[in-house]
This record gives C-alpha cells, structure tokens and sequence, in this order.
C-alpha cells in the first residue's frame, strides 16, 4: 500500500532572510523552509540542508558543515 506524504504547507513555512555571525563575519542568510526541511544559503557560498526532527531538534543533514551555534541560530531565527 502505497503511503500518501504530507504536502501540505507546515507552520511558519516559506522564505527566510537576515544576517548570520560566521566565521567571524556578518553574512546575508537566505533559508526556505518546507515542511521539516530548511535549505540554507549564506553569502551565496555556503549551502547546507537542515532537518527538524519530531523532538524539536534541528540537525544537518546535507552540504557544508555548519557550526552548531550557526544551526542553533537559523532555529532561533525560524521557529522563535
């Protein structure tokens, strides 16, 4: 049997802009979020997915690695 997705709009989903401390400088931040998935650029340079997990957690799951003060804050920034 094949299980139907979830495809429709998740809470505070959409568009994301602001300025991130990375690397020791301020940095344009653009993330989309779809439903558990936030695809991040900043500077249009750095690339990176995050996932956010049942329990709340934010974790990488793709791209270059960010710090965990950089995925804490792109959570704070998204979901308050």
């Amino acid at each position: 049997m094949k299980e139907d997705k979830d495809t429709s709009p998740a809470e505070k989903d959409g568009k994301y802009e602001f300025d991130i401390h990375y690397s020791g400088r301020d940095l344009s931040c653009k993330v989309e979020k779809e439903q558990n998935k936030f695809i991040v650029n900043i500077d249009n340079n750095i690339h990176a997915e995050l996932t956010l997990q049942e329990d709340g957690c934010l974790v990488q799951t793709n791209g270059s690695e960010l710090p965990d003060s950089a995925v804490d804050y792109i959570k704070k920034r998204i979901l308050g």
